[in-house]
């Protein structure tokens, strides 16, 4: 019986260990932010938001993917939901309401970068989880990336 519920719990701690390791840190999509500024730098802009957008690019790792927006809140690139491409977001709200792209260009416009605290869809997990996104301002647009929390 012993061997049986030790073996139970292996199966079950499986799955678990390995979503842990499919997730990314805070400290990785800050970097992700830092590389996908320079390239959008070196590149221009048509370049890098066609690379940013796409899932299988550079700029999506585990969990993680780069968002661009206008000053505006417009959606220029987005490494994970392609629909949100080309639509204002401004005042779309996460699962508490919270405009959270609003206020993530309020402080890139006032600080040029900062993080935020909001709830998302992880695309690993199709479920709503608490997101930790690092953002900088490059110009007239907002290059973001987060983690999600479990």
């Amino acid at each position: 019986m012993k061997k049986l519920v030790t073996a139970a719990a292996l199966l079950i701690a499986l799955p678990l260990a390995a979503l842990a390791q499919e997730r990314a840190t805070t400290k990785e999509a800050e970097a992700m932010v830092h590389r996908a500024v320079e390239f959008l730098k070196k590149e221009g802009k048509e370049k890098a938001f066609a690379t940013f957008s796409d899932p299988k690019g550079p700029f999506t790792y585990r969990d993680l993917y780069i968002v661009a927006y206008g000053i505006d809140g417009k959606c220029l690139a987005h490494g994970a939901k392609k629909e949100r491409i080309g639509k204002n977001l401004i005042d779309d709200k996460d699962a508490d309401g919270k405009k959270f792209v609003k206020e993530r260009v309020e402080i890139a416009k006032k600080d040029g970068k900062g993080w935020q605290e909001y709830k998302f869809t992880n695309p690993a997990t199709n479920a709503i989880e608490l997101k930790v996104a690092y953002f900088e301002k490059v110009g007239d647009v907002i290059l973001a990336s987060g983690a999600y929390k479990p």
